[in-house]
């Protein structure tokens, strides 16, 4: 088992990592006999992994009651929030309950929100199912619904009390889920760390093949760096802005397109794409790592390109309302070399044309 701390004073929590935490009772740290737990999953995961996290919890001696929501990004609304909310009071939970997300990035960020907001403040353990969800979502405590106008745009930043990752779940993860979770695990590498970066160069085939030994290693290894960066710069003032590479243009994607549509993933890695072309043209980065970043992820699967049905102007309106967006100017976030990058700001008649 490896534990990694989030460190923020008395806010400090565990990130565990290890194969079998779903029928490991010491896992769910804090809970004990006599508490009150609400699990929020999706329909899909509830036949998988549902039972088996009850059986697990009513051992603890703890009171379970559940809230399944319809599995996709669409379904993070507030139509879903008010479900959670209505399952909570129905079943007469108070401030002293704790909320379980199990499930990917959408059940962990909308039961985060919920948890944020539900009387004020209530516990919240995060049990992330999907690659994307452990080596990104789950950590650092961004929560949000979406909005017809704009993805993730109506949360709050809310530390869960603990990360429970069980590797086994990756097996029943789809093929295409699955990749696009490596899209995220890909950005660390170019943003953050170029020795990543070349590691996955060389371990691509088997992270796919879901060899265990490479995947413990890649999912500790990102969230090492993601605690560090939540440690340093918990509210987005400073070096936490660059994990959102690509996401600017990845969320005009799956806003335009329909959520659901395109992963998560796949939108991200279009416009990191986008951001890497981007750079190439200012002259920052070389052609030659573009060329890396490129292949890497073609052969992880996923899209290098944005749809073809988008153009410049459908870009434009979600980029404006981006959450980056300050007094009107836009940052950008572009690598200069692999493992290194910086916010360029932009005002909207400015924009580096990345068509």
């Amino acid at each position: 088992m490896d534990k990694i701390s989030v460190t923020l004073g008395e806010r400090s929590y565990p990130i565990i990592i290890a194969n079998g935490l779903l029928h490991d009772p010491t896992s769910f740290w804090p809970l004990s006999r006599g508490d009150k737990a609400m699990v929020v999953t999706s329909d899909c995961l509830a036949s998988l992994y549902l039972g088996i996290l009850y059986e697990l919890l009513t051992e603890l001696g703890v009171i379970v009651d559940q809230c399944i929501l319809p599995d996709g990004e669409q379904y993070k609304s507030l139509a879903m929030l008010d479900k959670i909310f209505t399952t909570l009071l129905q079943k007469n939970h108070n401030r002293d309950t704790t909320i379980i997300a199990l499930g990917g990035g959408v059940i962990g960020d909308i039961a985060g929100f919920a948890a944020a907001s539900y009387q004020r403040g209530v516990r919240l353990i995060q049990v992330p199912t999907t690659l994307l969800s452990q080596v990104d979502s789950s950590i650092g405590g961004k929560t949000a619904i979406n909005h017809p106008l704009g993805k993730n745009m109506i949360g709050a930043i809310y530390q869960p009390n603990s990360v429970v990752i069980d590797i086994n779940c990756l097996t029943t993860l789809p093929r295409r889920e699955f990749s696009s979770g490596l899209a995220e695990v890909i950005k660390y590498g170019i943003v953050f760390d170029a020795n990543l970066f070349a590691w996955l160069e060389l371990n691509i085939d088997a992270l796919r093949a879901l060899e265990q030994h490479t995947l413990a290693w890649c999912i500790r290894r990102c969230c090492e760096l993601k605690a560090e960066i939540i440690a340093s710069d918990e509210c987005e003032k400073g070096q936490r802005v660059l994990l959102n590479f690509g996401h600017t243009y990845g969320h005009a994607i799956e806003t335009n397109m329909g959520y659901g549509n395109w992963l998560h993933g796949e939108a991200v890695a279009a416009g990191m794409m986008i951001a890497v072309q981007t750079s190439c043209s200012l002259g920052y980065l070389t052609n030659t790592d573009a060329e890396r970043v490129r292949m890497l992820l073609l052969r992880a699967g996923l899209p290098i390109q944005g749809p073809t049905e988008m153009s410049l102007e459908d870009y434009l309106p979600y980029i404006i309302r981006d959450k980056k967006v300050i007094a009107g100017q836009l940052r950008l976030i572009l690598p200069l070399t692999l493992g290194s990058a910086e916010v360029r700001t932009y005002v909207a008649n400015e924009l580096p044309n990345f068509t």
